[in-house]
């Protein structure tokens, strides 16, 4: 199978890089035009610049898959209204031109993952909710809709597209829990707010596993949860990271804190999602970490 993947340094990109890698699956990674070229491990590169809507010619002939994950990072910085239009613009620009050249393509793919997140939903407080709730109105939840949205022409060109929507992925390496384990390792965790908040989760390895079988699952389509099948609190995440950690988690900070220092971007933080992956288990994917407890595990155990 020869798969190309958007984003193939990231967290997530690079770990799908390597599992494909592994099992003898060809990688083509798109790498932004001006950037140094990426391999060494048995991938290609092609070119494409997401802003001027172009992916070299042929990039895409003869791939089967296309994994879109590129995109700047939502916590990566303080949200002034200039970070906000570029968090909207490199998700729906980028996926503009991916899907325009998936449809363009002489040989197109057959699936086009192109992600999105749990912030679809909004904060929809202890209610369970699947693939079928609806947008929520914040900001976060706006720029999923027009996210998703940007994949149509590939929709319309007939390939099969799936949405990840993806939690809050629990790994050492990045993300929210890359930044909250070195805090607990220090003694210094603690729940986040109020601590009632629900947060969906799902561990890397998890995560990875549910993009190659959405790849493989020609029934699979539309909006899928990527989050672990049952949802916990900010309390009794950051509980459990104490425990796994051997260290305390007393050191909760206040709503107030968090505004002040991440301003606008603390309402993601604080937010309530109880997002089930209903579309997953139906479909008959298998979790090796269902809970936060195997989660943790599998992040510690590894280092």
């Amino acid at each position: 199978m020869r798969v190309a993947i958007t984003g193939s340094t990231g967290l997530i990109g690079s770990a799908l890089t390597r599992s494909l890698l592994a099992d003898g699956h060809q990688v083509v990674r798109l790498v932004r035009d001006g950037s140094a070229p990426v391999g060494g491990d048995g991938s290609e590169s092609a070119p494409w610049d997401p802003a001027a809507g172009r992916v070299r010619p042929g990039a895409l002939d003869g791939v089967d898959a296309v994994v879109h994950l590129a995109g700047v990072g939502v916590g990566d910085k303080r949200w002034s209204t200039a970070y906000k239009q570029e968090i909207r613009r490199s998700r729906v620009f980028g996926t503009q031109t991916i899907a325009r050249a998936c449809a363009d393509s002489d040989t197109p793919p057959r699936a086009l993952i192109s992600a999105s997140a749990t912030g679809y939903y909004g904060d929809t407080g202890d209610e369970r909710i699947d693939e079928s709730t609806p947008a929520g109105q914040d900001f976060l939840a706006g720029v999923c809709v027009d996210w998703e949205a940007a994949a149509d022409p590939a929709r319309h060109a007939g390939i099969r597209v799936v949405h990840p929507r993806t939690g809050l992925v629990v790994s050492a390496k990045g993300g929210a829990f890359g930044k909250l384990i070195p805090l607990f390792r220090l003694g210094l965790g603690g729940r986040l707010g109020s601590g009632d908040q629900y947060w969906p989760f799902i561990s890397l390895t998890d995560h990875i596993a549910a993009l190659r079988f959405a790849i493989d699952d020609q029934d699979l389509s539309g909006p899928v949860n990527f989050t672990a099948p049952e949802p916990l609190t900010n309390r009794e995440i950051t509980s459990a990271m104490g425990r796994a950690l051997h260290r305390p988690a007393i050191a909760p900070v206040p709503a107030f804190a968090l505004r002040a220092v991440l301003g606008e971007f603390a309402s993601g933080i604080t937010c309530s999602a109880r997002v089930v992956p209903s579309a997953l288990l139906k479909a008959g994917f298998t979790f090796s970490h269902p809970t936060i407890d195997e989660a943790l595990h599998s992040v510690l155990r590894a280092g």
